[in-house]
């Protein structure tokens, strides 16, 4: 009975030292399979909702044998089982030689092919609509208060509520980064958006933008009007800025609440889009003494006066020898 026994240990050990090889050989050839590179039809991948795993691997992959697709599944099966990991649909770029591994690793994230939308600074509603059905079947207006224009990136499976989001969040984060600056203590958030609108209006570069802003600011802290044409090219033209001619006196005096000829203050809201970069430039809080400016055609800048005798003076000067 001992020796029965001892020989019944025996084979048991046996076994389990057979099994353990087993197993240890194929958890090696599973780890080689999976990290072997294979040869995909082409580097740029498509996943529709109604695809499995079966029919990815028969699409996109060059020559996989019968054994290699269970150990494909097995891993995918591992993946969804204890780590939730699930194949994306949409479009993934990839090599053209990659291991099942990476390939699993990569569409079981969102697309890696990205969109680009450029929104240009100073541009209307309709500036931006124009760009948005290049990228969206379904869309709305968007606010300029909502958004900051800039250069954004966005997985081409993003609809446009996903978009909006994103860039709504872009916004907040903008702000509540320099939240700090002194200017807060005097103008919120969407102040400053509207002064931003007005400056994109009117401002040619970094330094013409500058030297605008101090303008705006030095007169909204004496409770001067600002008078700036570009409010009155929104109000007369219903925020299109399709005005083919220039501001005559009467449309100076035309009675709309973002007329800042008429009224003092900033306009209820923005009247463009406003870049990340400009609002960069009011928050510089740059000071001068200028009060007034206007465009020089021959100099292709704006000229900038202390008081209304210097402006007068430049003015003049300039229309006299146009």
């Amino acid at each position: 009975m001992v020796l029965e026994e001892l020989i019944l240990h025996s084979y048991l050990k046996v076994f389990s030292l057979f099994i353990i090889i087993l197993l240890l050989i194929f958890s090696l050839y599973f780890i080689h399979i999976i990290n072997k590179k294979y040869q995909l039809q082409t580097d740029i991948v498509n996943i529709s909702k109604s695809e499995n795993i079966d029919f990815v691997i028969e699409k996109n992959f060059v020559d996989t044998q019968l054994l290699n697709k269970f150990f494909f599944k097995l891993l995918y099966k591992f993946n969804v089982t204890f780590f939730n990991k699930y194949m994306h649909y949409g479009e993934f770029f990839l090599n053209k030689e990659i291991s099942f591994y990476n390939f699993i690793n990569i569409v079981s994230k969102p697309s890696n092919i990205l969109n680009k939308i450029t929104i240009v600074e100073g541009w209307s509603v309709e500036d931006l609509n124009n760009e948005l059905i290049k990228h969206f079947d379904n869309f709305d207006n968007i606010p300029y208060d909502d958004i900051l224009a800039d250069t954004y990136f966005f997985e081409k499976n993003n609809n446009f509520n996903q978009f909006k989001t994103k860039l709504k969040k872009i916004k907040k984060i903008y702000f509540a980064n320099n939240k700090k600056n002194i200017i807060f203590d005097n103008y919120s958030p969407d102040d400053l958006l509207v002064i931003g609108s007005l400056i994109e209006k009117e401002g040619l570069d970094y330094y013409d933008k500058r030297n605008i802003s101090s303008v705006i600011f030095n007169r909204l802290e004496i409770d001067m009007k600002l008078q700036i044409d570009a409010t009155v090219i929104y109000a007369i033209t219903n925020g299109k800025f399709n005005l083919d001619r220039k501001l005559i006196l009467k449309d100076l005096k035309f009675d709309h609440p973002y007329n800042t000829y008429k009224y003092k203050g900033l306009p209820p809201k923005p009247i463009s889009y406003v870049a990340t970069k400009t609002l960069d430039i009011i928050l510089e809080n740059y000071e001068t003494d200028f009060l007034f400016y206007f465009y020089n055609n021959s100099l292709n800048k704006h000229i900038f006066s202390k008081n209304f005798i210097e402006h007068r003076k430049k003015l003049n000067e300039y229309r006299k020898n146009k």
